[in-house]
């Protein structure tokens, strides 16, 4: 029996708590995770904290590393059963890349489960994927969701469809039992 596979696209400055939490409870379920970056190199993570420092928003430390599997380029999207975006500073810059693009595209497209949660909103909503999706994420970047067609929910989880969202890291466990949900309920109905 082949094991099914899941995709997490990162980047330097991803959260670690949500790259790290997604990576484990996948594994965990007993699926094979692949983490893909723009290159295949040992990313520099970031940790935030909601600490009241900054007034609305977020203080930033550095946070562990982890290595990438393989670069964007080299990605088959065809090969995985969903899609995994953990958010931090790195959706600022993964948004522009074309490989990036191309997989998000192919998975939504495809209507495979997707899970996003805090500032990955931001890469999403250029590409036009929010289009009449109702979605959460961190509340500063709300109204990128909204001018990308989307409708922001100031809750958690959020499921539209194939599509499962959260807010921050601290939601991580509800965005992970729903996008394992959304995962097992695909398979079945390709099965």
């Amino acid at each position: 029996m082949s094991v099914s596979k899941v995709l997490i696209l990162a980047g330097d400055a991803t959260e670690d708590l949500e790259l790290f939490y997604g990576l484990q409870r996948l594994t965990e379920e007993g699926y094979g995770v692949t983490v893909a970056a723009p290159r295949a190199k040992v990313l520099r993570l970031v940790a935030h904290d909601f600490d009241g420092t900054y007034e609305g928003t977020y203080t930033e430390h550095p946070g562990r590393s982890w290595p990438a599997d393989t670069a964007f380029a080299h990605v088959d999207p065809d090969e995985y059963a969903g899609l995994f975006l953990p958010g931090g500073r790195a959706p600022e810059y993964l948004r522009h890349n074309p490989d990036f693009q191309r997989i998000v595209r192919h998975f939504f497209a495809a209507g495979k489960p997707v899970a996003h949660t805090c500032h990955a909103s931001i890469a999403l909503a250029p590409l036009g994927v929010l289009k009449g999706r109702v979605t959460t994420t961190f509340p500063g970047v709300a109204p990128e969701v909204v001018l990308g067609g989307g409708t922001f929910v100031d809750d958690a989880p959020v499921v539209d469809g194939n599509l499962v969202s959260v807010r921050d890291w601290s939601e991580n466990a509800p965005l992970l039992r729903e996008f394992i949900r959304l995962l097992r309920e695909h398979a079945q109905a390709a099965a």
